[in-house]
């Protein structure tokens, strides 16, 4: 295994209608299955993993802009969906990661977030895995 940085840490429990919590306590929240008609307050691996996506995402976008001495402001928002997935009549996810990125032109936001694609822990972990759609946009 490669050189371990640090660990993070969550349980799970109950499945889609549980618990999840971090060895920490930051994280402690209620899980809910956003299909099912419910009063019941809580988040979903979708929305969890959204959340983790876009914040790996983005670091790696501004690493490759400052590697590449671009100053930019940046902002990703990852969209997760749920799918039927026809191959196995299973389940899969989706993802659009929906990139705004200030200070540069088009062209290179188009650029540097396709190279964010390449060095990003989190779109190493899905590529292949993962439909991953990038939606750059210079403003």
């Amino acid at each position: 295994m490669s050189k371990v940085f640090f660990t993070s840490k969550a349980t799970a429990e109950g499945g889609r209608n549980g618990t999840v919590k971090s060895s920490d306590g930051l994280i402690d929240m209620n899980l809910v299955m956003p299909t099912e008609n419910s009063d019941e307050k809580g988040t979903n691996p979708e929305q969890l993993f959204a959340a983790t996506y876009s914040a790996c995402y983005d670091g790696a976008l501004n690493l490759v802009a400052s590697n590449k001495k671009k100053e930019i402001e940046s902002k990703t928002t990852a969209e997760v969906s749920f799918l039927k997935d026809e191959a196995d009549d299973g389940f899969k996810i989706g993802v659009t990661l929906n990139v705004e990125v200030k200070g540069v032109s088009q062209e290179d936001a188009e650029m540097l977030t396709k190279e964010a694609h390449q060095v990003c822990p989190y779109s190493k972990a899905t590529r292949g895995n993962v439909d991953v759609e990038i939606n750059a946009k210079a403003v």
